[in-house]
Order: structure tokens, then sequence, then C-alpha cells
């Protein structure tokens, strides 16, 4: 099957040819016909097959008719990432068209989003917190709104911008086109799809597995031990084009110096770098100026990033899902790509979910050279003294308690009034800061007795 048989613009079918683009993907396969004939649509298919094309060419041809200068195609996604990237394909399969395209999301100017909104670009890639601030402050008109795609839904569930996408889903014409994309279908995402979707169609290509074209490898390791083993695993591998991921951002930016200073060109990706950052990170890692990127899992929805040859699992991630998609920015179009994962004990029942889902034992390696018996090399914390736990307490022992920490207060204020201590006329006794050094001592406090179980 070729892409003449959608029937697409002339225009758009010499800019897919010039891309270099030969035939489509099974989700274009199944996805381009249904939008082309103006049904709703649900669609599932795994990172690197080629999804993005799937809407984003019916969008452009039926944009090619009707009218300019106005918004009319709205694409909802998580992350500046990711609409940085349907934007640049847009841009590329709209050429000579007369079409426009818009970025609009956080961390850069609103300057230049204003003026593509109040200019009628007519297609507006957006993440949802800028553009409902857009909604809220009156620049952004949605009213003209015929297509809208939502995308990585259940990643915007998982980074709680449901909300959000539901008030500007009320700001669009309920008569349109809608195109939901997401991996997994939880709950949430299902009711979103049957309150806002019109009898959609089904373009389903599951996520049952990875990718054929990767490889698959486990490294056992103790925790004090993944850095070193990291390092000796980059020393032997073809490092022009290796993806580290980490689970928090801190994580990432340390472990991304260390490997920087063990002479390997290196960046970060995490949501703590500014958006131009971010992007010079993209940037340089996919023109080869970096060698390594170190990246939370920000990086692992959608990015396409096509030269990849090593993804490392520094950090197990929390779900297969997450794996699948992490994995899946590596042996992409075809390509062979190799995918390590740091396995630590804590990481056995993740690896008995992943395992299952692949149908087979993964293999476990190891390196020879590599001193799996080495110490932590961190000084042991002093033991802290055993906790006793507290057995329960019956009513007649609390009264009995309380009464004697109301006698002991009660003979502390005698004490001090007979060495002329006594509160000054007006002051308050028993008061907030005579509470707080009562609780630091360790001392009853107003008839309460505090113990390590109160003041844990």
């Amino acid at each position: 099957m070729s892409f003449t048989q959608f029937e697409l613009n002339p225009r758009l079918l010499s800019n897919i040819a010039h891309a270099g683009y030969e035939a489509p993907t099974e989700i274009q396969k199944a996805a381009i016909p249904l939008v082309l004939a103006n049904h709703d649509l649900i669609g599932t298919a795994q990172t690197g097959t080629g999804k993005t094309a799937a809407f984003v060419l019916p969008i452009l041809h039926k944009l090619m008719s009707g009218p300019r200068g106005r918004a009319r195609a709205l694409i909802i996604t998580p992350t500046r990432e990711l609409a940085e990237q349907i934007h640049q394909t847009i841009l590329a399969f709209a050429a000579g068209t007369r079409l426009n395209s818009a970025t609009i999301y956080g961390g850069v100017g609103a300057g230049p989003q204003i003026r593509a909104l109040r200019n009628g670009t007519e297609i507006h890639v957006a993440c949802p917190g800028r553009l409902l601030d857009h909604i809220e402050q009156g620049h952004a008109d949605l009213s003209g709104i015929e297509m809208l795609v939502l995308d990585e839904a259940d990643r915007m569930l998982d980074m709680g911008f449901l909300p959000s996408v539901r008030r500007i889903l009320q700001n669009v014409p309920p008569k349109r086109q809608t195109m939901l994309f997401s991996a997994t279908f939880p709950p949430e995402i299902e009711n979103l799809a049957a309150q806002n979707l019109t009898h959609p169609k089904r373009a389903i290509l599951g996520l049952s597995r990875p990718a054929h074209t990767v490889s698959h490898a486990l490294y056992p390791v103790a925790p004090h031990l993944k850095t070193p083993l990291l390092m000796a695993l980059l020393k032997q591998t073809d490092t022009d084009s290796v993806l580290i991921f980490t689970r928090t951002r801190r994580r990432a930016e340390r472990l991304a110096r260390q490997i920087e200073r063990d002479g390997f060109k290196t960046t970060s990706l995490h949501s703590d770098r500014t958006q131009g950052q971010r992007q010079a990170a993209l940037t340089g890692f996919k023109s080869g100026r970096y060698q390594v990127m170190v990246a939370t899992d920000i990086a692992a929805r959608g990015l396409d990033i096509q030269s990849v040859s090593h993804v490392i699992n520094y950090d197990m991630p929390d779900s297969p899902d997450a794996y699948i998609h992490r994995i899946g920015r590596t042996g992409r179009a075809e390509r062979h790509g190799d995918a390590f994962t740091f396995v630590t004990p804590e990481d056995r029942q993740m690896v008995r979910e992943l395992e299952k889902i692949m149908g087979q034992r993964l293999k476990r390696e190891t390196i020879a050279t590599f001193d799996y018996a080495a110490p932590d090399a961190l000084p042991s914390r002093a033991p802290s003294e055993p906790q006793h736990p507290q057995t329960p307490r019956s009513g007649a022992r609390r009264f009995m308690e309380n009464s004697q920490g109301r006698r002991r207060s009660s003979q502390r204020l005698e004490r001090a009034t007979s060495r002329g201590d006594s509160p000054r006329p007006g002051r308050r006794t028993g008061g907030r800061a005579s509470r707080q050094a009562d609780h630091r001592a360790g001392r009853p406090s107003g008839g309460r007795v505090w113990s390590n179980a109160h003041s844990a």
C-alpha cells in the first residue's frame, strides 16, 4: 500500500515523498481513512510507529479546503517536547500549503503565542496549562475549532492535566471531530472518551509487547554499585547515542555530571531545566553533539529520536507500560536497538511482570571484570536506639497518667513560685512556647503525656 491510495492533496503527497516516506505504517493505514471519513477516533499504537503522521496528514488534507486565517485544529499534548515535535512534523508536511502552526506551552514568553492566537493561525499544538491561561485571559478564541486531538491522554492523566483538559473542552464547539490517542485506558480515560467522542471508531495496535527490533537484558546489581556498573557498561558499549533513564530529576542531573567527568559528552533532560535548555539538549543529542542523554520519564513518551542505539534503565520503571515507552526510544523504524535494565532485589516483582508481558524469561547479564562484591563506600550510620512499640493503654491507665501529669505540672509551678519565679502579671502560663519546651523535653504538658509515639 502507498500513500497515494489515501487520495491526499497532491501537495501533501509531494511533501511525504520529500520526507522519505514510502509506505504507510500500520497505524497510518488504520487511522488515516477513518479521520478522512470524519469519524471520531480512539487510537492506540506502540511508540515509534508513525502515530503523529496518522492524525497530522488527514488534518492538513481537510484544512486545505475551507476558510483560512482562523484556528481550526487544536492538538493537546502533555509535554513541551512532544508539542514541539508535532509542530515540526506539521511544518514538514505543510510546506507550500500556506497553512500555519503554532506551539503553546509554558517556560517561554507568552508574546509570540498571543500573536499567533490573535492572527488566526490554523493549527495550535498546545500543552494544557498554558493554553488554559490564554483562554482565561481572553487571548484564545477556540470557537472555530473543527478538529481536536488529545494526544497521549493517559500521560496527561498521570501528570494531573485532566481537570485542565476538561475545562479546555468546555471552550471548543461541541460539534467537532475528536481524536483521542492513549497507550492505556484506565477508567478516567474511558470516561473522558465516552463524554467527549461521538460514536468513535477504533484503531488499536496493542501495546502488549515491546518492538521486536529491541534486545533486552537485565543487569542484577546492588543499589550502591549502580553508578560504577553504569560506567563500566558505557566503556564497553558503542556510546554514539545512549539514552539513560532515572526516576528523579536530581539523580538525572547528578548522574549526567558524573558521566561527563568520565569523558563522555553528556546532557540531561528533566523538568528542572528551562525550555531553552531542554530544547538544546534534545537538539544536541539528535545531532550527535552529545553521546549520552540522562533523562526522567518526561522523555519516554512520543519523542522521535531515531538514532538511539541503547536505552539504559538506571532505575527500574514503575510499570510495564513505562518500560515499553522508555525502550521505545530505540529499535525505531525497524532499526535494531538494545535495552539494558539495572535490577536490584526490590525490583523482583516488576521483573516478573515484564517477563509475563514478554512471554519469556529476560536474559541476565554481568560484566566479567566488574567487582560485584565491592562494599558500600558510604560510612554506615550509627544504629538508632531500638524503638519499643507501646502497648495499647486502657482508659484507666490514660486517666492515671493524665492525673500524674497534672500533679507534676502543679508541683513545678509551686517550686517556681517559692523561688520567686512566678509568672509576671498578665502573662499566661502553659502557652504555646511552654508546651513546645515541654514537648522537646518529653515532659507532660496540660495533662498530656508526650512519648515517642506522640512526637513521631
